[in-house]
């Protein structure tokens, strides 16, 4: 066993450690600071009303937290398929798959909740950069901020076509404008706004440098070993001709070359 292997993992997995607990004290900070308003909406979404839960952002971050234990769940079973297939990173790719899901479900659906005139109002849009975004408070920002964050974070973890920050930053911003052509054309009462598709694509950048240590920057395919060929690929030698057909003989008097 080599000593300097066996050093050079331990504080890789002590800085793992570290950041694991700073991330579930993060999470039981902000469930402190919001527990009022989501238990306003628990029993309305417990008795499964669609008014109160699913319509209103309470509802849908309640009901998203609810959730965490099938996402666990999900990343075990994922993750102990691919073990089972020797693929390797099986555990970053399984949560990098569902956290995509799971951050980034939740705020679509708040986006895409239609306004008290939906259908009745034409679709509107602003596209004077910066002008909503003074309007937009704290609380609109880091919203808007989120909506792709997970996706940024987690996508340059599972695809290698995403990893780069211009990649990071164009997959963010086309999401976004998705998002508002979709708010237009279903006319959901809703402004279809530069500003939101800036501040979207920023949240996804933002997250993504976050997690750069562990972009997937290559295919990770495991390097073929000398002399193990697969059946795709092993390579068929054609017969031998003439002089190379036996060795040491050439064509002699009266054989043709």
């Amino acid at each position: 066993m080599d000593p300097h292997a066996a050093l050079s993992t331990s504080p890789r997995r002590a800085r793992g450690i570290m950041l694991l607990g700073l991330a579930v004290l993060g999470l039981a900070g902000g469930l402190f600071v919001i527990r009022r308003p989501l238990m306003m909406s628990a029993p309305r979404c417990v008795a499964g009303r669609w008014h109160g839960c699913l319509d209103t952002f309470n509802g849908v971050v309640l009901m998203s937290l609810a959730a965490l234990p099938l996402a666990a769940l999900v990343v075990w079973a994922l993750a102990r398929r691919r073990r089972a297939a020797d693929v390797p990173f099986a555990w970053r790719l399984s949560v990098a798959e569902v956290g995509m899901v799971h951050g980034t479900a939740p705020f679509l659906w708040m986006t895409m909740m239609p306004g008290s005139g939906a259908g009745v109002v034409p679709g509107r849009v602003s596209l004077v950069p910066l002008r909503d975004l003074v309007t937009m408070g704290p609380l609109g920002t880091v919203g808007n901020l989120l909506v792709f964050a997970s996706l940024g974070f987690f996508a340059p973890i599972r695809f290698a076509a995403t990893a780069s920050v211009p990649r990071v930053l164009a997959l963010g911003a086309g999401c976004s404008v998705l998002v508002e052509t979709a708010q237009y054309v279903l006319r959901l009462d809703r402004v279809s706004s530069v500003d939101d598709v800036l501040v979207n694509a920023a949240g996804a950048v933002v997250a993504g440098l976050a997690s750069r240590r562990w972009w997937r920057t290559t295919a990770e395919v495991p390097p073929e070993l000398p002399g193990d060929e697969s059946p795709g690929t092993r390579r068929v030698r054609a017969p031998a001709t003439g002089p190379e057909r036996w060795p040491g003989r050439g064509p002699g008097p009266g054989r043709a070359a």
